[in-house]
């Protein structure tokens, strides 16, 4: 029997959610649901950082052009192309956009003294699976193909998001793989959802655990997915790809009271067992969406750093 605690400051995340009163996600429309999840984020997410610069940009999609936001950090180096990091946003595949996830960004932009790309794939549920593979796909594509012009290295490339996003990550680099390219240095997967089976024990050990109960996760998957076979496609759940070799050095960061801990652990492993270069970090005691909570949660500054120098060893910035 686990001895793991709460930590205190993800029980006092989950106090003002209760003491909040909001209806469970899993209630609410999509559009509600949006609604506040943005809400949220003026009491959870400390005040964005400044940063060197703030790019708005497009890329070109395959149902249209794909907002993106670049980030270039302090301490960039402009003299030179620059190494990027292109992140995919959490929530679900259902909420989140690039104003969500904008602290987050921002710390990493100056932490990691590099580029980060944001990107706002299509959402669930008006445009279901695959649309946010191939929107993150494309984006990550065309900032490859775009680098020179972007002041980026395209050589030192990486891909990253929390949840959703990490999903979205670990299946881009191994669409990168198998469909030749572009290379990619780097992958930082953040509480990734692997498996759309969503069977692992943590589920049921956490069913209740805010802010990611179960049934909120299955109202995200329903949302997504077409139908159950989607669960077995790779593209959805990428632990189910057939061989995960030949991949980038990775990141996986954890959360001890995730719903999804089991399966980040497991893509991890399995990581290690294709003798991929795999760092796991499971924070102990935390939730389910802690990077974005560092108004609360100390550990939110604590991965940020972590991943930064991470990407920095990777990027060999001095």
């Amino acid at each position: 029997m686990s001895t793991e605690k709460l930590h205190p400051d993800a029980a006092r995340v989950c106090d003002m959610i209760i003491a909040a009163n909001r209806p469970p996600m899993e209630s609410l429309t999509p559009a509600q649901a949006r609604e506040a999840y943005l809400a949220s984020r003026q009491l959870l997410q400390p005040e964005p950082e400044a940063v060197a610069e703030v790019v708005a940009l497009e890329a070109a999609g395959p149902a249209g052009p794909i907002p993106l936001r670049l980030y270039r950090g302090h301490g960039a180096d402009t003299s030179r192309p620059q190494p990027a990091l292109v992140f995919f946003h959490g929530g679900g595949w259902v909420i989140g956009d690039l104003d969500s996830h904008d602290q987050v960004c921002r710390a990493f932009a100056n932490a990691a003294r590099s580029i980060v790309v944001a990107v706002h794939y299509r959402l669930a549920p008006e445009h279901k699976f695959p649309a946010a593979v191939d929107d993150a796909v494309a984006a990550t594509r065309w900032v490859a193909d775009n680098a020179t012009r972007l002041g980026i290295d395209a050589s030192r490339l990486a891909v990253g998001g929390d949840s959703a996003g990490g999903n979205l990550a670990a299946v881009v680099c191994l669409d990168a793989r198998d469909r030749g390219g572009p290379p990619l240095a780097f992958q930082l997967l953040i509480y990734p959802s692997t498996d759309m089976g969503l069977d692992r024990p943590s589920h049921l050990r956490h069913a209740d655990q805010l802010p990611l109960r179960r049934p909120t996760m299955q109202w995200f998957v329903a949302h997504y997915l077409r139908d159950a076979s989607d669960q077995a496609d790779w593209r959805a759940s990428p632990l189910r790809a057939g061989s995960l070799g030949k991949l980038p050095p990775t990141l996986v960061a954890t959360a001890g009271f995730d719903p999804l801990c089991d399966e980040g652990e497991a893509y991890a492993m399995a990581l290690a067992d294709a003798k991929v270069e795999v760092t796991l970090e499971r924070f102990a005691g935390q939730i389910h969406g802690f990077l974005s909570m560092g108004r609360i949660v100390a550990d939110s500054d604590r991965l940020i750093r972590m991943a930064a120098a991470a990407l920095q060893r990777v990027f060999k910035v001095a």
